[in-house]
């Protein structure tokens, strides 16, 4: 696990994305058996050089990538694309000052913007609030006027602004496609009033029509469930789940899991969810009846 976002040393920069590409390479070559002086052989580079790129510190090149996974054995072309897609999007992502740049956010939240902006799909699981792109702006509004800066006008606003700003991936051309299990305490807590609260609620069945969106309510009933550890964030940049990230924000820190097998285990954990929830359709009519109880 890795307890931030970027990292910085000198004019290089260690990433999120940088790091799970490092990591999956480094996983290829011990496999393989190979060392890092002959990566370096057959890249013609410097042991420093494989080091750096397996540490995710320096951006790498798709013919490097190719040479490696040569060398190690790995004739899986539906992963090579995959590990080359990361690697274009790691590219892409350090070179590029995104909106999220400019607007006055914590570090570990603009990283997480970066790397939800260059998603393809996520996967979410959360227990006491609604989806930070599901919420309307009355109920962002709410929540940061009832956060320890809920003096600050500007703030509560530049906060409204940036989540409609992330929101608009969810109606782009080529739109982020998330699947969200709520838990039924979520939609039951009444932030901001009756009128906010069930106004949000009825945002959440208008956006379930959309075809890139899913949501499934686990409801109280269901008893014990698994992810009692707390909300988690599941970030996939290629249809192979090889490279996928996980997020936790916890009080202290973000927390970002970048291990192949312990990514598989939260995926494992998400399934699990998903099966003892109510099914989309069910969810959708369960969270029509909510709506209509909080405005009561």
């Amino acid at each position: 696990m890795q307890a931030s976002g970027k990292r910085a040393i000198g004019n290089r920069v260690s990433t999120v994305l940088g790091r799970r590409l490092g990591g999956e390479l480094q996983r290829l070559r011990v496999a393989a058996g190979k060392t890092q002086r002959e990566a370096a052989e057959v890249l013609s580079a410097t042991q420093t050089k494989v080091v750096k790129m397996e540490s995710g510190w320096v951006p790498m090149r798709d013919p490097d990538i190719r040479a490696l996974c040569e060398l190690y054995g790995m004739v899986d072309e539906g992963a090579l694309t995959g590990l080359l897609g990361l690697a274009k999007t790691d590219r892409d992502r350090r070179k590029v000052k995104g909106w999220w740049n400019d607007t006055p956010t914590p570090a570990t939240q603009a990283e997480y913007i970066a790397m939800e902006d260059a998603a393809i799909r996520i996967r979410q699981w959360q227990v006491a609030l609604i989806p930070g792109l599901f919420q309307t702006a009355e109920y962002t509004r709410a929540l940061a006027v009832a956060s320890m800066s809920g003096d600050d006008l500007d703030w509560i606003e530049n906060t409204v602004a940036a989540r409609a700003r992330r929101q608009q991936r969810l109606y782009a051309e080529d739109p982020l496609r998330i699947h969200a299990v709520v838990w039924e305490g979520a939609l039951r807590q009444v932030v901001g009033g009756p009128l906010v609260m069930g106004r949000q609620v009825a945002h959440l069945c208008h956006l379930a029509e959309r075809t890139n969106v899913q949501i499934q309510v686990l409801p109280f009933r269901v008893g014990a469930y698994p992810g009692t550890g707390g909300p988690f964030n599941i970030l996939s940049f290629g249809e192979d789940e090889a490279v996928d990230v996980v997020h936790m924000d916890t009080p202290r820190s973000t927390i970002w899991v970048e291990d192949a097998g312990e990514s598989a285990e939260f995926s494992k954990v998400f399934d699990h969810l998903m099966a003892v929830s109510l099914s989309p359709h069910d969810s959708v009519r369960f969270m029509e009846s909510i709506a209509k109880e909080v405005q009561q």
